[in-house]
């Protein structure tokens, strides 16, 4: 049996949030975003007069007592969006707290996907997954509904963190596959410059792009207090040092960086959130998704 991605809690707060778009999607069938074309959708939009092979259900009786005519309502057709769920899983992503070595930024960011999925799933939406690997991409094609749901938790319970982030023609499928009114959620540290640049470049080609960082609670809080190794998973580059003496430096540029980070992200136009990993798994989809955000 697979285990569940979603703890009972975060499930039970699910119910209050709502992926949103910023701009009108997609013209295929009924769903939850508004699209320009006109039918037979859920908020009324006008009325026009009757033509053979109207469905009888759309004229308003009442109107046609007091005119003598028969006319349709109209009303806004809502779309399904499709959203695309891109996992980072170079060897960073496998990162973890020594406080709690069992929880990886990797499984962060699946819960986290089979979060956002769980969404699209509750709003009639479709879902598919990127896996975003050093020997290319693997993909999982838009699914929806709970068979959908199942298909993509196994694929995400078969992601395992090696290598390096993709890069040049290995990201080739994405610009065939992603259309301009997809929703885009990239799931990464934030470390590599590729996945930064990814993020970029599908914001300026049109696509709406969330982009969610992973970061352990060491990264942020840097608690070392003794000679330490520290070891970079990918290159595997190591640099020892005393704690005490590098914390003050390492705080101060990674505040920097970060902060570069955030610029870049919000000069292209992509919608970030941070979550740490000792924080509430839900507490940056409370920041991306609660209603009334922009």
């Amino acid at each position: 049996m697979v285990a569940p991605l979603i703890p009972p809690d975060v499930r039970s707060r699910l119910q209050f949030l709502r992926l949103q778009v910023r701009r009108a999607r997609g013209e295929r069938g009924i769903g939850a975003h508004r699209s320009p074309s006109r039918g037979a959708g859920l908020e009324f939009a006008q009325y026009r007069g009757y033509e053979p092979g109207d469905e009888p259900r759309q004229i308003d009786w009442k109107l046609y007592a007091r005119a003598d005519r028969f006319f349709v309502r109209e009303a806004e057709r809502e779309s399904p969006l499709t959203v695309w769920l891109l996992l980072d899983a170079s060897a960073s992503m496998a990162q973890a707290d020594q406080s709690n070595p069992e929880w990886r930024r990797l499984d962060a960011a699946k819960s986290l996907a089979a979060c956002i999925a769980e969404l699209a799933l509750a709003q009639g939406d479709r879902f598919g997954l990127v896996v975003l690997a050093e020997g290319g991409l693997q993909l999982l094609p838009p699914g929806h509904g709970p068979r959908g749901r199942d298909r993509l938790w196994l694929a995400l319970h078969a992601v395992q963190a090696r290598g390096g982030f993709p890069q040049g023609d290995r990201l080739n499928p994405l610009w065939e596959r992603i259309a301009s009114h997809d929703l885009v959620v990239l799931l990464s540290d934030g470390f590599d410059e590729d996945a930064v640049a990814l993020a970029e470049t599908l914001a300026k080609a049109g696509r709406e792009v969330l982009f969610l960082q992973l970061l352990t609670a060491e990264e942020r809080d840097f608690p070392f207090t003794d000679g330490h190794l520290f070891r970079d998973p990918e290159t595997g580059e190591q640099l020892p040092g005393d704690g005490r003496l590098l914390r003050e430096d390492y705080l101060r540029r990674f505040a920097e960086a970060q902060r570069q980070l955030d610029a870049r992200l919000d000069a292209a136009g992509v919608v970030h959130a941070r979550h740490v990993l000792d924080e509430p798994l839900d507490q940056p989809l409370r920041q991306l998704f609660a209603p009334g955000r922009p």
